[in-house]
């Protein structure tokens, strides 16, 4: 009888998603939701957790984050997506972070065994996973976007050929500050 040959088995790194959710701090201050894991790997993280099967990230970046702090956030897009094989010890994750805001006030649940809202001069502490590395890439993009609307940075671009945003003028590469530069042809 000849042997069957058995299928490959194949490791797959599993998809997750992060968030970053804005929320004012009882003081009205800019701040961030951190949570305390209750299970391991201890630690303070940002909220998130694994994409089910059928799930977009979209879908899956809510979900957590309400099973996480109970509250329903509002994404505003995507900052990065993370994939070094090391950034989880339990398995090979590939996570992308999504930036979004919520307003109320956080209640842990699910894998939270604890809930804060911390400005950025608070988070003095190691934080889980490479969550501080994806924090530091949070705060300097904020930094070089400063006083522009989140959102219209993350949001798509537009097809080319599509016609401008409202209030905005294409710009022409043969003019500078709406005066045509060079020679002009006499009649």
């Amino acid at each position: 009888m000849p042997s069957r040959k058995s299928e490959p088995t194949y490791r797959n790194p599993a998809p997750t998603v992060d968030l970053i959710i804005q929320i004012k701090t009882p003081r009205g201050d800019d701040g961030i939701i951190l949570i305390k894991r209750k299970y391991p790997p201890p630690g303070w993280a940002l909220p998130g957790g694994f994409v089910d099967y059928g799930e977009s990230l979209e879908q899956a970046a809510v979900r957590e984050a309400e099973e996480e702090t109970s509250l329903k956030v509002r994404l505003l897009g995507q900052l990065h997506t993370y994939s070094d094989p090391g950034r989880d010890p339990r398995r090979h994750t590939i996570t992308t972070v999504f930036i979004a805001r919520a307003r109320g006030v956080p209640v842990a649940r699910d894998d939270a065994g604890d809930i804060g809202i911390f400005t950025r001069r608070e988070i003095n502490f190691p934080l889980a996973f490479d969550h501080r590395r994806i924090l530091d890439d949070y705060y300097r993009f904020i930094r070089k976007t400063k006083g522009r609307d989140f959102a219209a940075e993350v949001a798509p671009r537009a097809k080319p050929g599509a016609p401008a945003a409202a209030g905005r003028t294409p710009k022409n590469p043969k003019t500078r500050g709406g005066r045509r530069h060079g020679r002009t042809q006499s009649s």
